[in-house]
């Protein structure tokens, strides 16, 4: 191609992969997300120093992607908030406790509230920021509460409440 029909400036950028958005809200953790966050840290610093032995175009494409989430985990360790672990199940839904629920078919669901970036549905583990953790902070057993979702509100039941599982 032409080197007149290339915008340097365009192709220097292009390595440059966009910033991580970092939530506004209070970066509440477990013990267990601060130690995840924190591994995630140190693999990536294992990678970045492997990434910097090789001069290729893909290296130092994976290098500024490194880099990039380095910076972001970087700065969630630097606001995260610990939250310890309760001792006992509480009366009420809290950070970090566990929740089951029945839904209106009647099947029952646990689930544990932690931080952003703990979050993994597949486990059970849920944002406490998301419209479900929400619905469910401060929710006592028996409570009936509404999880507002795009495809329809749901009306839950607490059944109990208790301390996370080991994981």
């Amino acid at each position: 191609m032409s080197r007149a029909f290339v915008n340097e400036d365009l192709v220097a950028d292009s390595a440059t992969p966009p910033e991580r958005l970092i939530s506004r809200e209070t970066n509440y953790v477990t013990p267990r997300g601060l130690n995840l966050l924190e591994a995630r840290l140190a693999e990536l610093s294992t990678e970045r120093s492997a990434l910097k032995v090789h001069d290729e175009i893909s290296a130092r494409d994976r290098l500024a992607e490194v880099e990039r989430d380095m910076d972001y985990y970087a700065a969630r360790i630097e606001s995260a908030r610990l939250v310890p672990v309760p001792t006992q199940a509480p009366e009420q839904v809290t950070f970090g406790t566990r929740v089951s629920v029945a839904t209106p078919d009647g099947e029952e669901r646990d689930y544990t509230l932690v931080g952003e970036d703990e979050a993994d549905v597949s486990q059970g583990l849920i944002s406490w920021v998301s419209p479900l953790g929400k619905a469910l902070l401060g929710a006592r057993e028996t409570d009936e509460v509404i999880w507002r979702r795009p495809a329809g509100d749901v009306q839950l039941e607490v059944i109990e409440i208790a301390l996370p599982e080991k994981k």
